[in-house]
């Protein structure tokens, strides 16, 4: 493709996200598998520009308003292409068949006016902070505020757990550095990977073997934090897709039992497949919520489980490296409703667990009404659990990432996601 019908392509695809009442990285998916005809480069062209536009949502919408011009998808994509460089903007734009058309003259002032610098913007239009969250993370971060939200505007890079029902890190990372994958271990979690650049992951022996899974390191630390051991009774009540569930079979070494829970029983039905690649499917034992029989079930299991994961529906403020277009547009329930979902999820498991066993609440956001404000309301009705400081209820052999009760983790401070999680401890009887 030529550079004119690359940004034809990525204005086509805005021009798409814009009116897709969906998220944006399944437009974008459905744009290229009908077009198999545009090549890897392209793709990643379109794709890193397309997500590009969208991470300078604020300073883009700030700057046209600052010179009166519309707020179209051309207007942002040129907008855009005028941060990078503004001389290059009109040869993007020639006009060819494929190509995108021509720049008018109102296009062309302002790719001449459109502010080079942000200085003088509001703090939340540097730091992309939308409106409804701003007060609220301000209060988390602090004076820390646009450091730490800066750090959630950068691409997240790839991130690898390794099966150690199938080896170990060393293994992994000979096998990944055969196929020219090159690796880091993690800082923080025993069973991660950090690849370096950019990879055709699955078309390795080491993926294709289930010796490695795709797993940001903060999710795999909320999977840590459960402390699970082989012979154990887990609960994974938010299982989704079931990443963390097989991080929970691995470490107990293929031993004892999971039951995998989750209300959308088709992801439940595709992680199985996850299950058996990685040799852990022996424990793993799914139980859609859709299904009245199980919700009956639940109900039944009083004070039987050692460990209950509950990584609750949330805002995925903490995921917005990856999803920028969440920060501006919300898909499901507002923040209210979504506390509201939290606090009957906690109440539903609660009896479920056993004396001196742990409930492990776990989110991917930085906002405290949905972490920190939510275990005090929790602890509040319920007497019979004590949250416990991370040094004392963390595994041995490796240091909790953080000080204290909370396990609070984000890209600027541990390069990870954004990551919440408390451990409660079942007083005995």
């Amino acid at each position: 493709m030529t550079p004119s019908a690359r940004i034809k392509a990525v204005l086509d695809l805005l021009e798409r996200i814009e009116k897709a009442p969906i998220p944006m990285d399944l437009t974008i998916g459905d744009y290229m598998r009908n077009r198999r005809y545009i090549g890897s480069k392209d793709r990643a062209y379109i794709a890193e520009t397309t997500y590009a536009v969208v991470r300078h949502h604020a300073r883009i919408t700030w700057g046209l308003e600052q010179i009166g011009a519309e707020q179209s998808p051309r207007a942002r994509l040129i907008a855009y292409l005028a941060i990078q460089d503004a001389k290059t903007v009109k040869d993007l734009f020639d006009g060819t068949k494929h190509g995108a058309e021509e720049l008018n003259a109102d296009e062309l002032k302002l790719v001449e006016n459109f502010p080079k610098e942000f200085e003088a913007a509001p703090e939340a239009v540097r730091a992309e902070c939308p409106p409804d969250y701003e007060a609220s993370l301000k209060a988390y971060f602090g004076q820390d505020f646009e450091t730490e939200m800066a750090a959630l505007i950068a691409p997240a890079y790839l991130n690898l757990r390794v099966n150690l029902v199938m080896g170990d890190r060393e293994k992994a990372k000979t096998l990944l550095s055969e196929d020219r994958v090159k690796t880091t271990e993690n800082k923080f979690s025993p069973w991660g990977l950090a690849v370096e650049g950019k990879t055709f992951l699955s078309m390795t022996r080491a993926f294709k073997k289930g010796l490695v899974e795709i797993q940001d390191e903060g999710s795999q630390m909320i999977a840590l934090a459960c402390d699970v051991k082989p012979g154990q009774q887990v609960l994974d009540y938010c299982a989704g897709a079931g990443g963390k569930t097989l991080a929970l079979a691995a470490a107990m070494n293929v031993k004892g039992r999971i039951v995998a829970m989750d209300l959308e029983a088709h992801r439940l039905a595709k992680a199985r497949d996850r299950f058996r690649r990685a040799k852990v499917s022996d424990i793993i034992e799914p139980r859609p919520l859709s299904d009245e029989k199980n919700r009956k079930w639940l109900r039944r299991q009083k004070q039987y489980f050692d460990c209950v994961l509950v990584d609750v529906p949330c805002s995925g403020t903490g995921t917005w490296r990856r999803n920028p277009d969440m920060r501006w547009r919300t898909y499901g329930p507002s923040v209210a409703e979504l506390v509201e979902i939290q606090r009957d999820i906690m109440e539903k498991v609660a009896g479920t667990v056993k004396p001196n066993g742990r409930l492990v609440y776990a989110t991917c956001s930085m906002l405290p009404e949905e972490n920190e404000q939510q275990i005090e309301h929790f602890l509040s009705l319920h007497p019979e659990f004590e949250l416990k400081e991370l040094k004392d209820v963390w595994p041995e052999g490796c240091p909790p990432p953080c000080e204290g009760n909370f396990m609070r983790l984000t890209p600027h401070r541990h390069g990870t996601d954004g990551f919440f999680a408390a451990i409660l401890i079942r007083k005995p009887c």
